[in-house]
């Protein structure tokens, strides 16, 4: 972010002692007005947060965009993206108008200001991380512009220095335009205001495209319903500008040793959102799985766990890496301990029990926190990998089946076959999988895949209702997908339902001592 130049004489007043940030600085830095609910985001906020903070904010921004560009994805229309975002939005980041009254006003709108700065900060590092967050920033702006308030989207336009200029019949006339021939060229219908906007036509690119403007000497004429355009297009130009700033001063930057891991962990999301596991989340209706019943609910699979249920099945081992994500994935769909020895004994058939309890044993015991140190027993051993963890995790080796089937089949035939193999043969979804892996957009086909193969059950809950967004949005963990899956193939069972969790997730996540 740039600086102003600061007089050497006044130098040593600003600076500190140890050399490390301005001291203090002055006080109209510090004080930030939220007026409307829309921004431009041309300031950058001043204030201490705490590092919680930081990241709190920055993962619900997060986590909208993220659904944002899965709806884009999905092909959704404008309407059903406006119905499927509102509560997410309120969920991850809530953005209510004056008229609201809200008593949260200041704070929801700070959360705002500060997560979209620290957003900027971790994805401005390269072209296509600027790309993607200015596209869905753009797309942010303008589902807030539709749902703001028309008063203060009126005040919020008028305080922008858009160099704006309205024209009436009179300056029509003086261009050679008739009123007639403004109402024909840019979509003018009974009922709308009978005035123009004029601007340099390089600004409305997209109003241009449609013919929805009239184009004389270089200007563009744009009725005042349209007002939506420009103002979205000089939002994607102000953030455009702004990343490219950011992005030269990031080697220059002097940032705090705290910030960096958490930068790199956002930028590494973008990817797949992280998801974090509820081990105290539980499914109504789901007996407790025993070592016999694995290879049953094993349907209700996502990928990856049933391509490693499967190799497991046909080759009676599995590889270090393999065995850790199975394990933890198994944990947490509610296999206990002792099952899981279980397991995993019949399913090493072909070795002695010395030799499994010489080199296996001790490692499914600290999957769960039976052994190891201090933190690893506290924390109930480790929690299942999300989506994000299988997809920045090195890729497997010879004879290795860990990670997404999606990012590790790099030839797309072999990634059909195996998709073939758990029974999804549909084209037209095939066809889509195969777009979204080549675009890297793994954990979209993944949810493609799985809406796909629940297709009608997915069509009655959204006809009946009685799912909210938790349970509708998009799947980021491999537990998540075998829930969802297993409820919505038991609906009307039993009390079969989500269990609200009883405790705070668990966020411990790694690998095993061999």
């Amino acid at each position: 972010m740039a600086t102003a130049r600061i007089d050497p004489k006044r130098r040593a007043d600003l600076i500190s002692h140890k050399k490390k940030q301005f001291a203090e600085a002055p006080a109209k830095w510090k004080q930030q007005e939220y007026k409307w609910r829309l921004s431009f985001y041309d300031l950058p906020p001043t204030e201490e947060v705490s590092l919680e903070e930081f990241e709190l904010w920055a993962l619900g921004r997060l986590k909208v965009l993220a659904e944002l560009e899965s709806c884009t994805f999905r092909n959704r229309t404008p309407e059903e993206t406006a119905s499927y975002m509102a509560p997410i939005m309120e969920k991850h980041l809530p953005l209510h108008s004056n008229s609201s009254r809200s008593s949260e006003l200041d704070e929801e709108r700070k959360r705002d200001h500060y997560s979209h700065f620290i957003l900027r900060l971790a994805f401005a590092g390269t072209k296509d991380l600027r790309q993607r967050f200015s596209r869905l920033e753009t797309m942010l702006f303008k589902l807030r512009w539709k749902d703001d308030d028309a008063v203060e989207r009126k005040e919020f336009l008028d305080s922008l220095d858009m160099q704006l200029e309205k024209a009436g019949e009179s300056e029509l006339n003086e261009c050679g335009v008739s009123l007639e021939q403004a109402k024909a060229a840019t979509g003018w219908r009974k009922g709308d205001a009978e005035a123009w906007f004029t601007l340099d036509w390089e600004r409305v690119p997209d109003l241009v495209e449609s013919r929805r403007c009239l184009l004389r000497r270089g200007k563009a004429y744009v009725l005042l319903k349209e007002q939506m355009s420009f103002v979205v297009a000089e939002f994607t130009k102000r953030l455009d500008a702004a990343l490219e700033i950011t992005s030269r001063a990031l080697p220059r930057l002097d940032e705090d040793d705290r910030l960096s891991p958490i930068l790199s962990h956002l930028s590494k999301s973008f990817t797949a959102p992280d998801a974090s596991f509820d081990a105290e989340a539980g499914i109504n209706g789901l007996q407790a799985p025993t070592a016999g019943t694995v290879d049953a609910l094993s349907s209700h699979f996502p990928l990856c766990m049933q391509n490693m249920h499967r190799t497991l099945r046909q080759d009676a081992k599995l590889k270090h890496q393999g065995r850790l994500e199975y394990t933890l994935f198994l944990k947490g769909i509610g296999l206990d301990l002792s099952n899981a020895v279980e397991f995993w004994r019949r399913s090493f058939r072909t070795i002695t029990d010395e030799k499994f309890t010489k080199e296996y044993l001790y490692n499914v015991k600290h999957a769960y926190g039976e052994v190891g140190g201090d933190a690893n027993r506290r924390g109930r051993g480790y929690t299942p990998f999300s989506c994000q963890k299988l997809l920045t995790e090195p890729l497997p080796g010879p004879g290795q089946t860990h990670g997404c089937p999606y990012r590790t089949h790099t030839d797309v035939e072999n990634l059909v076959a195996l998709l073939g193999a758990t029974g999804m043969r549909d084209p037209e979804t095939i066809k889509s999988v195969r777009e979204d892996v080549g675009k890297q957009r793994y954990h979209i086909a993944c949810n493609r895949v799985f809406e796909f193969a629940h297709k009608s059950e997915l069509e009655r809950v959204k006809r009946k209702g009685g799912w909210g967004p938790a349970e509708l949005d998009t799947i980021l963990h491999p537990n998540s997908y075998f829930k969802r899956s297993f409820l919505l193939k038991h609906l009307g069972e039993g009390n079969a339902g989500f269990v609200e969790p009883r405790g705070e997730d668990v966020k411990m996540e790694g690998s095993l001592d061999e």
